[in-house]
């Protein structure tokens, strides 16, 4: 999420991580052409996970040579690169999978370079740039995989890949080291006996947060029956929670499970504290009206986001106002411009979801008839950093949904629905972090 942020991050102060010069192994790197009339800028960064492997993305405003080598003491990928902007890149990134941390510095001599650290032993998988397609702009993309120490000391000092703008301009496949018959580049060592194949490590899973509404002296809505929207909330989260785990495909955990009042920002505070890769409200309306029925689904309004963005930048205390990145030192216009930015990216992906949520929920149970995806300021959506989604299962001022979200089984079908939108959901992350 802070890949977006740190495009107009150029406000912020620069922070460095020391780096031993223990070298583990080494490349052959190939001249940098002459410098380019106007620089190469950095316009997007991503890490997405995968079974085998972490993938870090850059989005580039043009083709550049590049040069990649693996160090140990302390364990580290690192991307040499011509003189390249990045604002806001040598502010540390946070990771994920084997990636601890990530960040960018400017070199002597018109360099640049970027800094992987790792959480133990890694090998390059790939590195290549994909050429401008699709509306994109060129991308660096780099794979990282997990490796033994043993398997990490025997294959050094081996050549990693070395790109010239001109090659990595062509396609993927043309991406290679230089031959050996260029002068400049020394004969590699011979590569180390093959060692057996090791069993890719297991990424993590997901973590969904579940919020079952209210609670506690918070009954909330008082359907018909005298039945509370607290208890209703409580029991479908619990079945939602149920059917996840059970899937094997995701961690769970709900910001309450059982009867206590829970004020609405320590909600948020809960699932960021548990790095939330989604964040799902549950809800039960009513109204007036005993007529009106069905589900609906909020996510958080374009005003409401300007307005967060607004407040959280006029706290005197915003370290974690985005995850991984201190705005405490920032006047209040560039800390609401980069929380804005983040937010915006956020609400894309919340929209995303909720789209989803209504294609396979409505196969499921009854939608509200006119405009069944909303959008307003409710505080649990207002994270910046965070997909979140509001779910109205329906209505308690109508005795039909009363009934219905009363009975386990219509919980039942309900959480099936969910754990199929929020497979999609994550199916369609994936794509698009391979891409």
């Amino acid at each position: 999420m802070l890949a977006i942020v740190a495009a107009l991050g150029a406000l912020l102060g620069a922070v460095a991580l020391p780096c031993a010069p223990a070298q583990a192994q080494t490349t052959a790197a190939l001249p940098f052409p002459p410098p380019m009339q106007e620089r190469v800028s950095v316009l997007n960064a991503r890490l997405g996970l995968h079974p085998d492997k972490t993938r870090l993305v850059l989005e580039l405003t043009d083709s550049v040579p590049f040069t990649v080598s693996v160090h140990g003491s302390p364990y580290r990928v690192v991307v040499d690169l011509p003189d390249v902007s990045w604002p806001g890149g040598n502010t540390v990134m946070a990771g994920k999978g084997i990636v601890a941390r990530y960040r960018f510095e400017g070199r002597d001599g018109g360099a640049s370079r970027l800094v992987v650290e790792t959480d133990g032993p890694a090998r390059v998988v790939e590195s290549y740039l994909i050429p401008p397609r699709d509306g994109f702009k060129p991308r660096f993309v780099l794979d990282i995989a997990r490796t033994t120490p043993a398997q990490f000391a025997a294959s050094a000092p081996v050549a990693a890949t070395t790109a010239t703008a001109a090659t990595a301009s062509v396609s993927r496949d043309a991406v290679r080291p230089p031959a050996k018959k260029d002068p400049i580049v020394p004969v590699a060592a011979a590569l180390p006996p093959p060692v057996p194949p090791r069993a890719a490590p297991v990424p993590e899973k997901p973590m969904i947060v579940v919020d079952p509404g209210h609670g506690g002296v918070d009954p909330g809505a008082v359907g018909v029956g005298g039945v509370y929207e607290k208890d209703i909330t409580l029991a479908m989260a619990r079945e939602l929670k149920r059917q996840l785990e059970g899937s094997g495909r995701y961690r769970v955990r709900l910001t309450r499970d059982k009867d206590v009042f829970i004020r609405l920002r320590d909600r948020v505070a809960i699932a960021r504290e548990s790095n939330a890769d989604l964040f799902l409200s549950l809800h039960a309306d009513s109204i007036g009206s005993a007529n009106m029925r069905g589900l609906s689904i909020y996510t958080l309004s374009d005003r409401a986001s300007d307005r967060e963005a607004e407040m959280l930048a006029a706290k005197e205390n915003r370290a974690d106002a985005l995850a991984g990145m201190d705005l405490s030192s920032e006047n209040d216009l560039v800390a609401s411009i980069l929380i804005d930015l983040a937010q915006r990216d956020t609400m894309n992906h919340s929209k995303r979801f909720a789209n989803m949520a209504l294609e396979h929920l409505g196969r499921e149970v009854k939608l509200i008839p006119n405009k069944p995806h909303r959008q307003a300021g409710f505080a649990v959506l207002t994270a910046p950093d965070m997909p979140s989604a509001l779910v109205e299962m329906g209505y308690l001022s109508s005795p039909q949904d009363v009934s219905l979200l009363s009975k386990s089984a219509h919980r039942e079908k309900l959480g099936r629905g969910m754990v199929r939108t929020i497979d999609a959901y994550f199916k369609w992350l994936t794509g698009a972090q391979k891409s």
